[in-house]
C-alpha cells in the first residue's frame, strides 16, 4: 500500500468528490471502492443544503484539498492557505492550470507554488506531467510525491504516453507515484499499476458513469488487479512465438 509523507494508506485508489448526482451515490461509491484518499475542492461548500466538507468528512477517509480552478502562484498558495485552515491538514494537492482546453498544469509557475508551500510546511502533491525534469525540479522543490497526468482532465484516454510514464517510474524507484488523471476504464487503472505506480487518483470516470457504484467497484478491482500483476513479476514482451510446450521429449513421426 502507499506510504505519503511517512502515513501508509489503505488502498491505492484515491477518489474525487465531483460531478456525482447525489451525496448519497457519492457515499455509495467511495464505500464501494474502498478509497483510502478523497480529494475536494475548496471551492465546494455546499451540497444538498449541507455542508459539502461536513459530507466528505462522514465517508471515513483521509481528505486531500487541491487547488482545483487556479491559474496563477499567487492564487495556488492562497488557496491552499485557506484549505489548510479549513481541513486542518499540511496536505495539499496542488494545481496550476495553463491551458483551458487540456488543462495541463502551468510547469513553471507549479514548480514555484510548490517551493513556496514546501517552505510554508505544506507536504504536496503536485498535479504534474511525466516530464523527467519538471518531476525532478518539483522533488528539489521539496515535494516527496509526484502526480503525473494520464490524459487530460476528465478525458478518460487512459494513459496516453506509457513510455514516459514507465521512463519516470524507473528514474524514480523510491518516490511515490500516482497516476492522476484520465483514467477511462477499468483497464487504464490497471495498466498504471502495472507500471508499478503506487496509487491512481481518478473522479470522472466513476461519477459520470452510468453506475457510479458500480463503477467504482470495478476500478478497485483493476487496480488490485495491477498491483499484483506488477509485484507477481509479468513476462517480457517478445516478437516472436514461444511455444508453452516443450518440443523435447516429443515422438517423431516418419
Amino acid at each position: 500500500m502507499p506510504i505519503f509523507y511517512g502515513k501508509q494508506i489503505d488502498s491505492a485508489l484515491m477518489l474525487g468528490t465531483a460531478q456525482y448526482p447525489s451525496p448519497k451515490i457519492m457515499a455509495e461509491a467511495f464505500q464501494a471502492s474502498g478509497a483510502g484518499i478523497a480529494t475536494v475542492s475548496l471551492r465546494r461548500e455546499r451540497g444538498d443544503g449541507q455542508s459539502f466538507h461536513a459530507l466528505v468528512r462522514d465517508l471515513g477517509v483521509i481528505m486531500l484539498p487541491n487547488t482545483a480552478g487556479c491559474h496563477s502562484v499567487k492564487e495556488a498558495v492562497t488557496t491552499a492557505h485557506m484549505a489548510r485552515e479549513v481541513f486542518d491538514t499540511p496536505w495539499i494537492k496542488l494545481e496550476v492550470i495553463r491551458d483551458h482546453d487540456t488543462l495541463q498544469p502551468d510547469v513553471v509557475a507549479l514548480i514555484e507554488a510548490a517551493r513556496i508551500l514546501s517552505d510554508d510546511g505544506f507536504q504536496v502533491f503536485p498535479y504534474c506531467t511525466e516530464d523527467l525534469s519538471i518531476c525532478g525540479r518539483l522533488l528539489d522543490a521539496g515535494c516527496e510525491v509526484l502526480m503525473p497526468w494520464g490524459a487530460p482532465i476528465g478525458s478518460g484516454r487512459g494513459l496516453n504516453n506509457p513510455y514516459g510514464l514507465r521512463s519516470l517510474r524507473a528514474h524514480f524507484p523510491d518516490v511515490p507515484l500516482v497516476v492522476d488523471a484520465g483514467i477511462g476504464l477499468p483497464s487504464h487503472a490497471a495498466q498504471a499499476m502495472e507500471l508499478g505506480y503506487d496509487a491512481v487518483l481518478l473522479n470522472t470516470a466513476v461519477a459520470k458513469a452510468g453506475d457510479p457504484v458500480a463503477m467504482a467497484r470495478a476500478m478497485a478491482l483493476a487496480i488490485e488487479a495491477g498491483r499484483l500483476a506488477h509485484g507477481a513479476g509479468p513476462i517480457e514482451r517478445r516478437d516472436m512465438a514461444a511455444p508453452s510446450t516443450p518440443l523435447i521429449g516429443m515422438a517423431v513421426l516418419q
